[in-house]
């Protein structure tokens, strides 16, 4: 990433504090089971840690460090029976999910030989979970419960605590980097167009404005030879340029993506959304033509450029950058009746990551379709196999909606005009999907990865306390 970021996930566990004056031996039990089971958080994450809370004032304490260190989600361990006011204080005054991590450390009772102490220790899983769920319900806040096992390894409760990290990851991306929108949307265009105060209040994004002018002189002061030409090589190994290239070939398209990377870095930016649609001559014209394949060298770094200034697709792209590794611009393009698929896909900047069907590909074209201009289109080959679409939509009141499917890309022959398509086939016919896509609402662009990642958009939409439409999976 060019601007990293790195999610905080407040952690604590509870015991009812009666149990321990009772039952000494607990005390190290629980100490273990909770130091092992922050082992299991995975390491791309910033732990808050609240220790492990027996009385409500250790909730408030905990509930203090979280707010200070504001968090991004909250995990509590269940150790054994608890009430949940050592649970409450703590979440509060948060607007974070709440996952209630429901764990028991051994897979089944040694009935005979198990006493309360080693009952309320090892194998409690664990009663307070619904009169958590119960008071969260009342308190208005968001959860979840994972329920599993310690005993020989759970990769369903190891799935989860990845997918809720990697979704949280999310929202400190949105809350950490900036948004930058350059010109503006394709006129007429109108479900991309935005209220970026709104977006800031719902979604946490800050746009940042930037003129035309700005971009084209960004490249003025960039003289250092060896990182251009370090840059002129990536591009060289990322792309397979028709008609061959060398490094002076694509020697100012380089110097354009050194500058790009230190605007990126300097402006915080984990999104572009950009758009010209002025006269293409001059340094306009030189930089316009090789904007596809520079902002492509950007997303492969983990910023998401999305054309003709679609803020909301530059969010999907960033969300399935961040939680699946990919994230390609899309729109549905034809329909093949006779295969019953669709073919999804669009011109401009994309992910290299996804095209792993085939080295992306660049070449040089007269006219932009509807756009100004010629020069430098790439395309990009997603693999076959399972594919996920996110669209982000808004309502008539500003609030955002997800609106996601699953699919698979298929074998067989693609466009080759210089746009990534895909051969989609989803669980529904091709005509039925676009049916239900379309009155779900979305804008006319989706962002694209390879894999089914429904189930972790559904914890991104929770942390974000936006609503989802599900199309197909």
């Amino acid at each position: 990433m060019l601007v990293d970021t790195k999610a905080r996930i407040g952690v604590f566990s509870v015991a009812l504090g009666a149990y321990l004056p009772q039952f000494p031996s607990l005390v190290p039990e629980f100490e273990a089971q909770y130091e092992a089971f922050k082992k299991t958080l995975p390491d791309t994450v910033e732990i808050i840690d609240g220790g492990i809370i027996t009385t409500k004032e250790l909730s408030q304490a905990a509930g203090d460090k979280f707010r200070a260190a504001d968090v991004d989600l909250v995990i509590v361990q269940m150790l054994t029976y608890a009430t949940s006011y050592n649970m409450l204080p703590a979440v509060r005054d948060l607007d974070v999910p709440v996952v209630l991590v429901n764990v028991q450390k051994l897979k089944a009772p040694d009935y005979a030989n198990t006493d309360t102490p080693k009952w309320l220790g090892e194998l409690y899983a664990c009663g307070a979970v619904g009169e958590m769920v119960a008071d969260l319900e009342r308190a208005g806040k968001r959860h979840a419960v994972i329920t599993g096992v310690v005993e020989g390894g759970d990769p369903y409760v190891a799935k989860e605590i990845e997918q809720w990290c990697t979704a949280a990851q999310v929202r400190r991306r949105f809350r950490d980097t900036n948004l930058a929108q350059i010109g503006r949307p394709y006129p007429g265009m109108m479900d991309l167009y935005i209220d970026e105060t709104n977006l800031y209040h719902r979604m946490w994004v800050y746009t940042k404005q930037f003129d035309w002018e700005k971009m084209w002189a960004i490249a003025d002061d960039i003289t250092d030879e060896d990182a251009i030409r370090a840059k002129a090589e990536d591009i060289l190994n990322t792309f397979e340029i028709e008609g061959g290239a060398t490094v002076e070939t694509v020697w100012d398209m380089a110097k354009y993506v050194v500058a790009f990377e230190q605007w990126v870095k300097d402006e915080k930016l984990g999104f572009v959304a950009s758009h010209y649609d002025g006269f293409s001559q001059g340094v306009a014209g030189k930089l316009d033509s090789m904007l596809i394949p520079a902002f492509s060298m950007l997303i492969k770094q983990g910023t998401a450029c999305a054309v003709e200034g679609d803020i909301k697709v530059a969010m999907a792209m960033s969300i399935l950058k961040t939680i699946a590794g990919t994230g390609q611009l899309s729109e549905m393009y034809s329909i093949d009746f006779n295969e019953d698929i669709c073919i999804i896909g669009h011109s401009g900047s994309g992910d290299a990551d996804i095209s792993q069907a085939h080295k992306p590909t660049m070449k040089i074209v007269p006219v932009f379709h509807g756009k100004t201009g010629g020069g430098y289109l790439t395309q990009f080959y997603p693999p076959v196999g399972p594919v996920t679409y996110l669209g982000i939509t808004q309502d008539k009141d500003g609030h955002f909606k997800f609106v996601a499917a699953e699919g698979e890309n298929q074998e067989g022959p693609i466009f080759t005009f210089g746009d990534t398509n895909m051969r989609t086939k989803f669980a529904i016919s091709a005509r039925e999907f676009v049916n239900r896509w379309s009155e779900a609402g979305p804008t006319h662009h989706m962002a694209a990865a390879a894999g089914r990642h429904i189930d972790t958009i559904l914890k991104v939409a929770k942390i974000f306390n936006v609503p989802v439409d599900i199309v197909t999976r």
